[in-house]
């Protein structure tokens, strides 16, 4: 049931982001799509979130600590993880994904926990969370072109 009501309302969502339109679509129509690349780019994101979030822990351990530095890789792992947020939302979530889809409901479910996820990286340093967003992007990239093989 919990289930049910998360993909009803991802995909209500997912329709309130597309407006009336059921068809993906560029902010600005250029057909030039490198959904491969895109996909490369989240797992360097969350490479680096995870460099940052060990650099962060390292740097905290120390007798004296540099906190220039540490100012730096929090910065760092803000940053990317706020790229992830920017991607899945204005590439994958309104460009992307075709409300009329079949799977429509289950990709923007896993997009949305994506955005959670991403979230609580800026929030701490565990890196069970960037664990978790590898496995939640498997899971979007599996989904995603499951529908190219068809």
């Amino acid at each position: 049931m919990r289930t049910t009501l998360l993909t009803t309302i991802a995909v209500a969502a997912g329709a309130l982001l597309l407006g009336a339109r059921s068809q993906a679509h560029c902010q600005i129509p250029c057909g030039i799509y490198d959904d491969e690349a895109r996909l490369k780019t989240l797992e360097e994101h969350l490479t680096t979130i995870e460099k940052s979030m060990k650099s962060i822990s390292d740097l905290q351990g120390q007798k004296t600590i540099d906190y220039n530095q540490l100012v730096r890789w929090v910065d760092n792992k803000e940053e990317h993880a706020q790229k992830i947020q920017d991607d899945v939302a204005q590439y994958w979530m309104t460009q992307r994904i075709k409300v009329d889809d079949k799977d429509a409901g289950k990709k923007l479910v896993v997009l949305h926990k994506m955005l959670v996820t991403a979230m609580k990286c800026k929030q701490t340093t565990d890196v069970k969370n960037v664990e978790t967003l590898r496995g939640l992007l498997k899971e979007f990239r599996e989904l995603y072109l499951a529908a190219d093989k068809k």
